[in-house]
């Protein structure tokens, strides 16, 4: 599992601020919008599944929600607020995690359970956009494809890394 749920293999300051602004096409998110989106489904299935948590940034919901078409979504914020909010559901989804891994949390058998497929999941949600954000980086950009991770955990599955060992 990444080091950092919530920020998986591409960090926010990995990508310049023309980079994170950057389309490939006109009806296609920006780079910065991919990121802000992973950490939003991140806090957005683990406090609507095990937490009842309100948001971080309730601003950047309807932004970050791909059910809200390209056109409607809006601007993206800036770089700082984007890494703020992708840092507070890192930390948001550990402390979360390691409450119910604690067990102090009700149901914490049940929990346990949901919370190893909700965090399988979120990776391999989070490894899907990196792997568009990394073929958009390479191909239209300039800039070399980061190297798989090592782990017996994670294999390329129809292309994409996923965590694949439940």
């Amino acid at each position: 599992m990444p080091d950092r749920v919530g920020n998986g293999r591409r960090d926010a300051h990995d990508a310049d601020l023309a980079d994170a602004l950057w389309r490939p096409r006109e009806n296609s998110s920006a780079i910065g919008r991919h990121l802000g989106h992973q950490a939003h489904v991140a806090h957005f299935v683990i406090r609507n599944l095990t937490a009842a948590e309100p948001s971080p940034d309730p601003e950047l919901d309807g932004l970050m929600d791909s059910e809200n078409p390209e056109q409607f979504r809006g601007t993206l914020p800036t770089i700082r607020r984007l890494t703020d909010f992708r840092t507070t559901v890192a930390e948001r989804v550990h402390a979360r995690i390691g409450d119910i891994a604690a067990g102090r949390v009700g149901a914490a058998t049940q929990l346990t359970i949901v919370a190893a497929h909700l965090l399988t999941t979120l990776v391999n949600h989070e490894y899907q956009h990196d792997q568009w954000i990394s073929e958009v980086r390479a191909r239209d950009l300039g800039h070399a494809l980061p190297p798989d991770p090592d782990s017996g955990h994670v294999r390329r599955i129809d292309g994409y890394l996923g965590v694949d060992n439940l």
